[in-house]
């Protein structure tokens, strides 16, 4: 399971380190893509397989389906990290996520995201004013 929130810096060849902690979890290769709310996902090989096999339910007649699986897979690459611990990003998720210099990399259960650190900054300020009401409207049984 990941999870935390580490910051780091892009450098000019697109390169982010990668906790650690993540690393080990991510394993040797992993697959990036665009997120949702403006950031990039990182899944594992095993847990992109299951998310695979989901995409591969949804119904081909539904133009929904097919726009989120084209714009999802579209972007997605399959990483590496070199000696250092750094993934090289491609240009156009860098620009999906609006990735400069500073970045926050935060751990989502089974996965991990790639956020800027000025996005990252406005969506906790955000969930973190509403936090309870959140909370509140899933549920789910704190």
């Amino acid at each position: 399971m990941f999870m935390g929130e580490f910051s780091h810096s892009i450098d000019a060849k697109g390169r982010l380190i990668i906790p650690a902690k993540f690393r080990d979890q991510l394993g040797t290769q992993f697959v990036v893509t665009r997120g949702m709310d403006g950031c990039l996902f990182g899944y594992p090989m095993s847990e992109w397989e299951v998310l695979e096999q989901k995409l591969k339910e949804l119904p081909l007649n539904k133009k929904d389906a097919r726009a989120f699986v084209r714009f999802f897979y579209s972007a997605a690459t399959e990483c590496e990290f070199d000696k250092q611990g750094r993934v090289n990003l491609p240009q156009a998720l860098s620009e999906h996520a609006g990735l400069d210099k500073k970045c926050v990399v935060v751990g989502v259960s089974d996965r991990i995201e790639i956020w800027s650190e000025d996005r990252w900054n406005s969506f906790a300020e955000g969930a973190e004013e509403n936090f309870d009401e959140i909370a509140e409207k899933l549920d789910f049984g704190f």
